[in-house]
């Protein structure tokens, strides 16, 4: 896991926890200090999903299988695409977790 400016330092983003998240170290890689991408439905630039205001479930599903990450809205669809959240990789890995119970997590309440 990495620690993530969700306002990256370059746009004025500070160091305290409301602006910190942790990620894994391959989606922060491909963030940068993006905070905004394409979403593939509409084709127009949209923020990326915030960890700290948005709601996970407002904006993400996963497929029937669980291996891949759905986006339900345009932030959701652009923070896929920018962060590559289905690359073959983390696909893999997902496949080998569901297949022992641990993947998708699921919703608390």
């Amino acid at each position: 896991m990495a620690i993530d400016h969700i306002i990256p330092l370059a746009a004025d983003g500070e160091t305290t926890l409301d602006n910190l998240a942790l990620t894994c170290v391959g989606c922060n890689g491909f963030k940068l200090d993006f905070q905004s991408g394409m979403d593939p439905e509409t084709g127009t630039e949209t923020r990326l999903f915030h960890p700290r205001t948005d709601m996970w479930y407002d904006h993400f599903q996963w497929s029937e299988d669980g291996v891949e990450l759905k986006g339900v809205t345009a932030i959701g669809r652009a923070t896929v695409v920018r962060l590559r959240m289905n690359r073959e990789a983390v696909k893999s890995a997902r496949q080998r977790w569901v297949a022992v119970g641990w993947h998708p997590p699921k919703l608390q309440t």
